[in-house]
C-alpha cells in the first residue's frame, strides 16, 4: 500500500495499440492505494481504431476507477490550479517527450521532478 492517499492522474494518449496493457496499470495503482482521476486526450476519447472501439476503453477505465473520465480542455484546466493530483502519469509517454519535463533537456528526466515534487 505505497500510494495510500495519494491522488494519480492518469491521462491516456492516442498510442491506442498502448491500451491493452497500459489500462490494467490503472488497477495496479487502485490496488497499491491510490485514488485515479482518468483523462484522456480528445483522440484517444473519441477515435475507434482497429485496436478497440472508445467506447469499450472508456467503460472499462471508468468500471475500474467509478470515475467519469476527463477528456475536454475545458474540465482538465482546474486539474492544476486546483491541486487535484499529486501525481500525473501519462502514458504511453516517448523517450522524446519523457526528457523535456525537466529544464527542456534531456539530461534531466522526469524522475528528477519526481524527486523535487515529493521532498518534504
Amino acid at each position: 500500500m505505497l500510494l495510500v492517499g495519494k491522488k494519480v492522474g492518469f491521462a491516456l494518449t492516442g498510442s491506442f495499440c498502448t491500451f491493452e496493457k497500459t489500462i490494467p496499470q490503472i488497477s495496479r495503482l487502485i490496488e497499491e492505494g491510490a485514488e485515479v482521476l482518468p483523462i484522456m486526450s480528445f483522440n484517444s476519447y473519441n477515435i475507434d481504431s482497429k485496436f478497440g472501439k472508445a467506447k469499450d476503453f472508456i467503460d472499462k477505465i471508468e468500471n475500474i476507477t467509478g470515475k467519469k473520465i476527463i477528456h475536454a480542455i475545458e474540465d482538465a484546466e482546474p486539474i492544476g490550479p486546483k491541486r487535484l493530483t499529486d501525481i500525473m502519469v501519462i502514458a504511453p509517454c516517448t523517450r522524446k517527450y519523457h526528457g523535456q519535463n525537466g529544464k527542456w533537456n534531456y539530461r534531466y528526466t522526469s524522475s528528477y521532478g519526481c524527486k523535487i515534487a515529493f521532498k518534504k
